[in-house]
Formats: structure tokens, C-alpha cells, sequence
């Protein structure tokens, strides 16, 4: 998927300017075939205004608390398959560095099943994916769905033949 970030910010006059407008390439990681990550904006603490517009530094994919993140994540069919990496090493630490920490959430004898301290806002934008908790419990959600995610555990699951787009805003919280 083509993604264009548009972002404005202020001169030191407190004229509005845009300060950039490109398109994001989306991270790949070979641990998650067909998966897409456009991480799009991020702070580990609350930001303060004036904003140059400038990309923040950050050290993982899940935001500390105060911390925000916002992007896409593209989720393949289950249908088409996870492929095995040649190299199951190689691909978890090219994951650990092109998306810190996301990785370290999962539960190895639950594939897909994860925790976070987080509050995370989702809407489909395209296709659709369920929502399973860690009793069982699934909801299917379609283009225009969302649902507020309270830390808690549970697990993505795309069933259709389509891959699902989610917009994903993050919000590190205290548990």
C-alpha cells in the first residue's frame, strides 16, 4: 500500500508551514510475511508545541507511558499461508530491529496472543480481521470498525481472502 505523510510546522515567527510531504515505506519484517507496518508518527513522552515537524527519536514499537505512536498495519490472509524464513534467527532479529520490542509481547506457546501496556484505537480501513481475547471470545470487525483495545490480551486474526488495513493509534499506559 502506497502511504503519503503530509506534515505541518511552525517557523520561528509562528507562520504555519508544511515542513514535509513523502511517501513511507512500509516496514517488512521477514518474521511476518505479507505483513505491513507504516509508522507514520511517534513520541515516548507528550509532545509540546511548537512542533517543527521533525521525526521524534524513539526505542520501541510499543510507546512508554505518555508515549504515543500512530500508523497502519497491513495483515495478510491467513489463506495465503506463513512461510517458514530459511533463517527463523536471522528473521526474529531483523524483526527486533526494524520493529523493537514488538517481537517480545508474543507468547511462543500461543501463536499470535499478546499483552501490552497500551491503549490502542483501531479502525479497518479495508477488508476485515478478528479480535480474539484470551478466553476464546472473537469479534469480526469490517471497513469502518473500530474498537479501543484496554491492555489486554488477545490475538489478530485475518480469515478473509483479503488483506485487512488497520489505522493503529497507540497510547502507553500504567497498568
Amino acid at each position: 500500500m502506497q502511504v503519503r505523510r503530509v506534515v505541518t510546522g511552525r517557523t520561528a515567527d509562528g507562520k504555519s508551514v508544511f515542513v514535509s510531504d513523502e511517501q513511507v515505506a512500509p516496514v517488512t519484517p521477514a518474521a511476518l510475511p505479507g505483513a505491513e507496518f507504516h509508522q507514520l508518527l511517534w513520541f515516548d513522552d507528550t509532545p509540546q508545541l511548537p512542533l517543527d515537524g521533525a521525526p521524534q527519536p524513539y526505542t520501541t514499537y510499543f510507546p512508554p507511558v505518555n508515549g504515543f505512536r500512530w500508523g497502519f498495519f497491513t495483515m495478510p490472509p491467513e489463506s495465503a499461508g506463513a512461510a517458514d524464513p530459511a533463517d527463523p534467527e536471522a528473521a526474529r532479529a531483523e524483526a527486533a530491529e526494524k520493529l523493537p520490542g514488538l517481537m517480545d509481547v508474543f507468547e511462543p506457546e500461543h501463536p499470535g496472543m499478546h499483552t501490552t501496556e497500551t491503549v490502542d484505537v483501531e479502525v479497518v480501513l479495508s477488508g476485515e480481521i478478528t479480535l480474539e481475547l484470551d478466553d476464546g471470545a472473537e469479534v469480526t470487525l469490517r471497513q469502518g470498525d473500530t474498537v479501543v483495545q484496554n491492555g489486554t490480551r488477545h490475538a489478530w486474526h485475518n480469515r478473509g481472502s483479503v488483506p485487512a488495513v488497520i489505522a493503529v493509534g497507540i497510547v502507553g499506559a500504567r497498568r
